[in-house]
């Protein structure tokens, strides 16, 4: 009677066979997961040579400096140049000058390029895009082409040797709208449009709103406006004459003499002038990374 019920031979499920174990390619993910940490640890490494050049370089001689083949660690650690340097200039005064100009310049990007990002992302006016394109296109136009006129109107200003011509010209900028407008442009409209149903002013919409909802992109254009105003050397030279108005960027120059350089207190200073970047990228990184991931979601 079973026989009866049986299927056919041919329609019968063949029988399950297990797979064959390859252990070559088992092994395959583990290799190419190896190689892409050895190539990315390779890429760092070349990235911070530079660094660790500069950091041996300042606890060496001036004579030792640039000596070839490269000592990475001197026979002897002239800790004492980071002593010595303080006596030699007034870096104090220097780096103060660099913390005001890169502070007042950060706050005052951040507020008028948040301020006019929003109006560029949520308020409707006629030709706002194409005022916008205009405003971006500043970007292409590259700084040597406009600086003779802007020294112009600040020495007419009577404004040059004097900090003020620094933060005025460097207060504004296109890429600060450009990055802010392109993170507002990914919060809904929705949200706006219900907080004026609310009542809320374009005013309390952009402060109660949108700035607590940008703390990334906040971050993001405080971060890069803060290093590209410290490490500033042009905008500075040019404008800045007396010695007690100096950043640390020219400071650095007064080791640079007619036929020789001091590079063993030039990197010394060097070092202490790359602390304060790295101390505020180390603590402002996460914002940092995920301001500029989330800047472009939406165009």
């Amino acid at each position: 009677m079973t026989a009866l019920h049986d299927p056919p031979a041919d329609t019968r499920r063949p029988p399950r066979h297990a797979a064959p174990t390859d252990p070559a390619g088992s092994r395959h993910p583990r290799a190419r997961r190896t190689l892409t940490y050895a190539g990315l640890t390779a890429m760092t490494s070349l990235t911070l040579m530079p660094l660790a050049w500069m950091l041996s370089a300042s606890l060496k001689r001036d004579a030792e400096v640039l000596a070839i083949p490269i000592q990475w660690i001197p026979d002897e650690l002239r800790w004492s140049n980071f002593v010595e340097i303080w006596q030699r200039i007034p870096l104090a005064t220097y780096l103060g000058n660099s913390l005001f100009l890169s502070l007042t310049i950060t706050f005052l990007q951040v507020l008028t390029g948040s301020f006019a990002a929003y109006g560029f992302a949520k308020v409707r006016f006629p030709g706002r895009d194409a005022l916008f394109l205009g405003y971006l296109a500043t970007i292409a136009v590259p700084w040597q082409a406009y600086m003779v006129p802007q020294y112009i109107m600040m020495q007419r200003a009577e404004l040059t040797d004097t900090h003020w011509s620094i933060i005025l010209l460097q207060a504004f900028g296109a890429f600060g709208v450009f990055l802010m407008r392109q993170y507002y442009m990914s919060i809904p409209d929705e949200l706006c449009e219900a907080a004026k149903i609310d009542g809320l002013s374009d005013y309390g919409i952009y402060r109660r709103i949108m700035l607590p909802l940008s703390k990334p992109a906040l971050a993001s254009l405080a971060l890069l406006t803060f290093v590209n105003t410290w490490n500033d050397y042009m905008g500075p030279f040019i404008y800045l004459t007396s010695n007690e108005l100096w950043t640390v960027q020219l400071g650095l120059r007064s080791f640079i003499g007619q036929y020789e350089a001091e590079y063993a207190m030039i990197m010394t200073g060097a070092v202490l002038s790359v602390l304060p970047i790295l101390v505020l990228f180390l603590f402002g990184q996460r914002y940092f990374i995920q301001g500029i991931a989330t800047s472009g979601l939406k165009g």
